[in-house]
């Protein structure tokens, strides 16, 4: 009883499994072995109506058919699907080049705060942003580390000049050492000297 109970088992195990594991084919790459076959001849004289095959098989050049992706299994006796790509969301080309900055457009925050707004690539602006201060000659006295904002003297006083990213926008705006909002007046006049000055 108990051998019988143990084929039993083991026969539902193997059914449940599947002919996978034995790499038995499936005839799923059957397709590749075909052979062309010439078109029906009929005997000399016989009347019959033209055919014209429904759907004519492609002529393929045998380098495409050597070249082609091989989509079968590790065993290669099944078609196997090609597994989808991991989704990467790049970056496109035009993202990282120059020519995607935007031209900067002088805007203030809801408390009347100048700012600076310039679209694209933070890293290409900030470039565009020292070179710009190189050009009107302020003197820059310090550079964080993370290299968005840079400490400059006008008139004898600190001020920071940053640029805050936000997806695609980014944005330049002056404050105190202390992280206050600098002067409106002074804020204007220095933005707008980068804004006049901008190299792109």
């Amino acid at each position: 009883m108990q051998i019988r109970f143990g084929l039993v088992t083991a026969l539902s195990a193997l059914s449940l499994v599947g002919c996978s594991s034995f790499g038995i084919s499936n005839g799923s790459l059957d397709y590749k072995k075909t052979a062309t076959i010439e078109p029906l001849q009929y005997p000399e004289g016989s009347m019959v109506r033209p055919a014209t095959p429904l759907y004519p098989a492609p002529i393929v050049d045998p380098r495409a058919i050597a070249n082609a992706p091989q989509y079968e299994n590790d065993r290669g006796n099944r078609f196997a699907l090609p597994r989808p790509t991991t989704f990467t969301q790049a970056t496109t080309q035009d993202d990282q080049s120059e020519g995607s900055i935007g031209r900067p457009q002088q805007i203030t925050d809801g408390n009347q705060n100048p700012l600076l707004k310039i679209d694209g690539n933070s890293a290409t602006i900030w470039q565009y942003t020292l070179a710009t201060l190189s050009s009107l000659n302020h003197t820059i006295v310090g550079q964080s580390k993370n290299a968005t904002d840079v400490t400059i003297k006008i008139d004898q006083k600190s001020y920071v000049l940053r640029l805050t990213s936000a997806g695609s926008s980014n944005s330049l705006a002056v404050f105190n050492t202390d992280n206050t909002f600098a002067d409106k007046q002074i804020s204007a006049e220095l933005l707008a000297q980068i804004y006049q000055n901008w190299p792109a």
